[in-house]
């Protein structure tokens, strides 16, 4: 395996020096840096333009340039890293360092929310497939894949940004309101869970019923604007979580699996209760990390605690439960942190920059600000992530359910989630991690118009300036950045490849 990984960093580090070599030929080739100065009726003009040739080294020739920057990129490794400066003279490597967190935190969000959702509707349409459900995912999927970025970025603004800033003002739905939602909420239910007419009426109808009351309690209580979740409902969705997961990693038979799961919430929720003054009373970032790490830790510490024969599988069950309790504990204090954050801050939704100036408020309230800002361009990169993710999850699927192995696990008896999840799901995921990280690379250049629609000075507005005034070196920076992430993704891609198919490493 190591061997196998040394080949592809090798192989990665020839396709970023050739591609950068292109890069940066092409910047300085297309067009005049000094052309609005050539157009200036200044009086130092010729001094000016004899500043910036110098500045540039427009003097030199490209390969001496490109290999000052090559240089400056090299001393990354040592300490000593060089960027260079903007055509005005500001440090590059500042500018990228803040434009590389603010794209990256925008596409990491984006990755993981179109992956985990893709693939999920993506098996669920396999498993249902020419269903309703199918269908509907299927006209949704091809209907997001579609829509112009810059179209559905105005959508957003208008609708989940400015409509529902003026509704939050109030707080309260209207009856007529309510009962749509319920019906959505029943018919969407009914649809993915399916079964007979009988059994999809019930479902539909307790759906709505039990929304519909929802609904008018969260009114009475004023609950979309002083929200609260409290420890019971912690403990509870982590509870229902990790009895899902252990559902569907070993199945409900093994009892160990489903006590540990349940061990793990019960810790996880005693665990923040002890630890609740630290985390309200505006923690720090490391702290909240430390604490992360402890949580997996003890999680998985729990499942070989109670694993058995099924050691490693209860390990995985214990981790991911651990992992949904630890989420579950941050959103309940976001929760009840939400209406300090409304008298900061009462139209909550911006539509431009990655966060508010001069923003006034604790930890939480800050990384509620940071959440909000973050929301929309988020949204608008899964959506058409999520419509690649799911129809190429369903296809592989579908093609691995039709292999023999799987129609022999059939016929020897074993549970229809035994086949979908040890035999045919794991087979599932080799052509999707490709995409995953085309994907990734995919949304990179995307997130250069989301970003200059939604504001975001990140990575796409580093870009532009540079290529607008034929600067290479902030367009080298955006590449450095940019293709790092591409490559070290599809080098991620072809280790998973490695251990989901061994065969794959020789």
């Amino acid at each position: 395996m190591l061997k196998f990984i040394l080949r592809r960093i090798g192989a990665s580090a020839l396709v970023l020096l050739g591609a950068s070599l292109l890069m940066f030929f092409l910047t300085i080739n297309s067009g005049d840096p000094l052309k609005d100065l050539r157009e200036s009726n200044v009086q130092n003009k010729q001094q000016l333009m004899d500043q910036r040739s110098a500045l540039l080294r427009l003097d030199d020739s490209p390969w001496e340039r490109y290999w000052d920057w090559l240089s400056g990129v090299g001393g990354c490794f040592t300490g000593n890293c060089d960027l260079g400066v903007t055509i005005n003279g500001v440090d590059v490597l500042g500018l990228t360092q803040q434009a590389a967190t603010s794209t990256l935190r925008l596409i990491t969000v984006a990755t993981l929310l179109a992956i985990v959702v893709g693939i999920a509707l993506g098996i669920l349409t396999a498993i249902r497939q020419y269903s309703g459900f199918d269908y509907s995912i299927t006209f949704s999927a091809f209907l997001f894949f579609s829509l112009p970025v810059f179209w559905a970025a105005t959508l957003l603004k208008e609708f989940a940004a400015i409509q529902y800033n003026n509704w939050i003002a109030v707080g309260q739905y209207a009856p007529w309101t309510i009962v749509i939602v319920a019906i959505l909420a029943g018919f969407l239910l009914q649809a993915v869970l399916g079964g007979t007419t009988r059994r999809r009426l019930i479902t539909a109808a307790a759906t709505f019923a039990f929304v519909t009351v929802m609904l008018f309690v969260f009114n009475a209580l004023d609950w979309w604007r002083n929200p609260m979740f409290g420890i019971a409902g912690v403990l509870v969705v982590s509870a229902a979580a990790g009895v899902l997961v252990a559902a569907l990693v070993v199945g409900l038979r093994n009892r160990r699996a489903l006590y540990a799961a349940l061990t793990t919430a019960v810790v996880g929720t005693v665990a923040y209760v002890a630890f609740a003054p630290m985390l309200v009373n505006d923690p720090s970032w490391l702290l909240l990390a430390v604490l992360f790490v402890v949580a997996i830790v003890v999680s998985v510490a729990i499942g070989a605690a109670w694993g058995g024969y099924a050691r490693k599988q209860v390990m995985l069950v214990t981790g991911i439960t651990g992992l949904i309790t630890s989420i579950m504990v941050v959103a309940d204090i976001l929760i009840a942190h939400w209406a300090s954050f409304l008298s900061i801050k009462s139209r909550p939704i911006s539509t431009i920059g990655s966060q508010t100036p001069n923003f006034t408020g604790g930890f939480w309230e800050q990384v509620l600000d940071m959440g909000t800002q973050i929301l929309l361009p988020t949204i608008l990169l899964t959506l058409v992530s999520v419509a690649t993710h799911s129809r190429y999850t369903r296809s592989s699927m579908l093609e691995t359910l039709n292999q023999d192995y799987v129609r022999t696990a059939r016929s020897k008896g074993l549970s229809e989630r035994e086949v979908i999840v040890k035999h045919a799901f794991r087979n599932a995921l080799i052509p999707i991690t490709t995409i995953v990280a085309f994907d990734f690379a995919a949304l990179i250049g995307g997130a250069v118009i989301t970003e200059q629609v939604f504001g975001w000075k990140g990575m796409g507005a580093l870009f532009q300036d540079g290529l607008n005034a034929v600067d290479p070196a902030p367009v080298m920076a955006f590449f450095l950045v940019t293709g790092v992430a591409a490559v070290l993704m599809n080098l991620v891609a072809d280790i998973a490849y490695a251990a989901l198919d061994p065969r794959i490493r020789r």
